[in-house]
């Protein structure tokens, strides 16, 4: 089961989790990833330790998506 996280001040809160076989779920992850998108955050895929790649669109295939803020600074 992939699943969709959004990084907070709690650790982390499961936003949406879907099957490849389930069109509805993944649809339903789809809007969650969008209006997290409208709201500041940035998707991210993990590829392993200490890297990720980010996504504009939500991955299908992917097993884990991780939503979270822009790093500050400058």
């Amino acid at each position: 089961m992939a699943r969709l996280i959004r990084m907070d001040g709690s650790g982390h809160t499961t936003l949406a989790e879907w099957s490849s076989a389930d069109d509805r779920a993944f649809a339903e992850a789809v809007e969650r990833f969008g209006s997290q998108l409208e709201l500041g955050y940035i998707g991210t895929v993990p590829d392993g330790p200490g890297k990720a790649t980010h996504v504009r669109e939500l991955p299908r295939e992917a097993d884990l998506v991780i939503m979270r803020r822009p790093i500050a600074g400058g």
